[in-house]
């Protein structure tokens, strides 16, 4: 699919998923892109917005790359086995985690994020490199018992791996 800009993407991505306009869906986009194609999802698709903050895990020896990814909850996965040290990886989550905590203090610091529970969620990217930080960002809420969960990003549907399965392929 091609698009002039995000809400030209919302738009289009709103009309495919139009079956959940009745569902009260939660669209949780992934800032900072992404948070303008959620609010106009969400609006179009009568839903609410929230943000969902993960980050990649970084190579140590090539910041750009991901290795993985983090959630705001903690939960994170490697899928590079040249990546496997342990201590490295540790301050390597622990740092991420942090930056994501202030994060959320800046995004909604008067209310916890929205609780999933029975509803259909969307999660939205503005964009997939990896596809790392997209397969982390439900992680948590998805086992909070979403009802259904479907993953967009600007290039398309993604599958998030199932129950007990690595996210590594």
């Amino acid at each position: 699919m091609i698009f002039q800009d995000r809400l030209d993407a919302a738009r289009q991505l709103a009309a495919a998923l139009s079956a959940y306009r009745s569902r009260n869906p939660l669209v949780l986009a992934i800032p900072r892109g992404a948070v303008p194609m959620g609010a106009a999802l969400a609006d179009a698709l009568q839903g609410e917005l929230d943000v969902v903050l993960v980050h990649k895990l970084s190579s140590r020896w090539s910041p750009e790359y991901a290795i993985g990814a983090i959630e705001e909850s903690g939960w994170s996965f490697v899928c590079d086995p040249s990546e496997e040290d342990e201590a490295w990886l540790k301050a390597e989550r622990e740092r991420r985690l942090e930056g994501l905590r202030q994060r959320r203090a800046l995004y909604s610091p008067e209310r916890p994020p929205i609780d999933p529970r029975g509803r259909v969620v969307i999660v939205v990217d503005d964009g997939l490199a990896t596809g790392a930080t997209m397969i982390a960002a439900p992680a948590r809420r998805t086992r909070a018992g979403a009802a259904e969960a479907d993953l967009r990003g600007a290039g398309g549907r993604t599958r998030q791996p199932e129950e007990g399965r690595s996210p590594c392929g």
